[in-house]
């Protein structure tokens, strides 16, 4: 497959997935990034496709112009990480539990928030949400539905059922931080997703036991921040 084909369909969010990638995951890291002129030849696209990928990496903040220096890569510091985009190339990179650390610190302080705010005000329909990512979950116990997805479903159901847009829109992110968070559980000690902790965190919920949806919410991630600290310390002593 030629370089112009790899890049599918439409080729500026194509080449935007490719140089993305390739900025975030290090491909960069000792050479200077690219001209637009040696972009377009290497992918064999338009100077427009080209400048249109660059100004979209700008936007993320990956990349800035500067004079006579032209386009550089910004420090990891300057990107935006809520975005999905550079959540989904942070995640494709060598496995760190530094980042996991990071992603479950920030679990921490958002979920627990939300889940009191469902169990204060959530509507019926968000209500019948939260019940419809648990039933997901149960299935997937049984084998019925997908472990990882129907997980996500449940935890991202609460933000939803806040009410609290803001809370709302951190679902991508809770998404990409479980999707690694699951993933490593899993491996480091064979253990799904725990159903009577889910359960207890939606029970609290309808019942409108805010302090008890927190507190639950809490444990359930708290337990994961302890898997974390036992693979840091076993990577120390190795």
């Amino acid at each position: 497959m030629d370089s112009r084909s790899a890049l599918g369909r439409n080729l500026t969010f194509g080449l935007l997935d490719v140089l993305g990638r390739m900025i975030v995951t290090g491909a960069y890291d000792d050479k200077p990034f690219p001209i637009e002129a040696e972009l377009s030849k290497e992918h064999a696209v338009s100077r427009s496709v080209t400048r249109e990928a660059v100004k979209m990496l700008a936007a993320k903040g990956l990349l800035t112009a500067r004079p006579r220096q032209g386009t550089i890569i910004t420090p990891p510091s300057a990107w935006n990480w809520f975005d999905t985009d550079v959540l989904r190339w942070l995640l494709e990179r060598k496995f760190s539990l530094s980042l996991l650390r990071q992603f479950t610190e920030l679990r921490l302080s958002i979920e627990p928030g939300a889940a009191a705010l469902a169990a204060q005000a959530a509507s019926p329909a968000g209500i019948a949400l939260i019940q419809r990512g648990f039933a997901r979950m149960e299935a997937a116990e049984a084998g019925l539905d997908n472990p990882l997805s129907s997980d996500i479903a449940f935890h991202v159901s609460i933000l939803e059922a806040s009410g609290n847009p803001f809370y709302a829109q951190f679902r991508d992110v809770v998404a990409t931080a479980l999707q690694t968070s699951i993933q490593f559980t899993n491996r480091y000690r064979g253990r799904s997703a725990s159903l009577p902790a889910h359960k207890a965190v939606m029970d609290a919920i309808i019942a409108h036991d805010e302090v008890t949806a927190a507190a639950t919410m809490r444990e359930l991630i708290a337990d994961v921040m302890e898997l974390i600290q036992e693979a840091t310390e076993s990577e120390a002593g190795a």
